[in-house]
């Protein structure tokens, strides 16, 4: 079916998500204190994304051809954050606080228990009015790390930004509510 511009347009709910709104919400662990500001981690977020979702499959060969069936969900995915850094350093300070807590570089040791060091993180799309459309939960997370800033006396016109890759166990996503239903056999 070819439609017009007209009936495309009126497809198009709400002019189309735009991937430049949401919001990143990080909270500290409860277990490593980190002096993290949370509401400077929201706005100094320059680039996040939201995750993919996957399900293993079963391969079950069965006379010259082969069946598939769904397999168990894998989280292997980790969740990226990218930051733009400050003069005071404090998002960068507070996730290598974070990571420290975790593994300290000069002794090895660190917080033992996972409810310790792990937190729930937050990306939210956003409407053009600020209003949220989706979120992702992000349960059990921690930085696995913190990226490089890269130095060079050539770059000019240009703020430090650095990434954080987080491991989480699971997400959540809002809206999305599981679809079973028996038949009758």
């Amino acid at each position: 079916m070819v439609g017009t511009i007209d009936q495309f347009r009126a497809q198009l709910i709400g002019g189309g998500a735009r991937p430049n709104q949401f919001k990143v919400e990080i909270v500290s662990p409860p277990g490593i204190t980190i002096g993290l500001p949370t509401e400077n981690a929201a706005f100094l977020c320059k680039a996040s994304n939201m995750p993919s979702m996957a399900l293993g499959e079963i391969e079950l060969p069965f006379r010259g051809r082969k069946i598939y069936i769904a397999g168990d969900r894998e989280f292997a995915d980790t969740w990226t954050t990218t930051f733009i850094n400050d003069t005071n350093f404090a998002l960068r300070n507070a996730f290598e606080r974070w990571n420290n807590g975790i593994n300290d570089l000069v002794t090895g040791t660190g917080v033992t228990s996972s409810s310790e060091y792990q937190a729930d993180l937050k990306v939210s799309q956003l409407d053009r009015d600020d209003s949220v459309l989706k979120v992702y939960i992000f349960r059990n997370a921690f930085p696995l790390t913190v990226s490089a800033i890269e130095l060079s006396t050539e770059t000019t016109n240009a703020i430090e930004e650095f990434e954080v890759t987080w491991r989480y166990q699971h997400f959540e996503s809002s809206e999305v509510t599981a679809g079973i239903s028996a038949v009758a056999g």
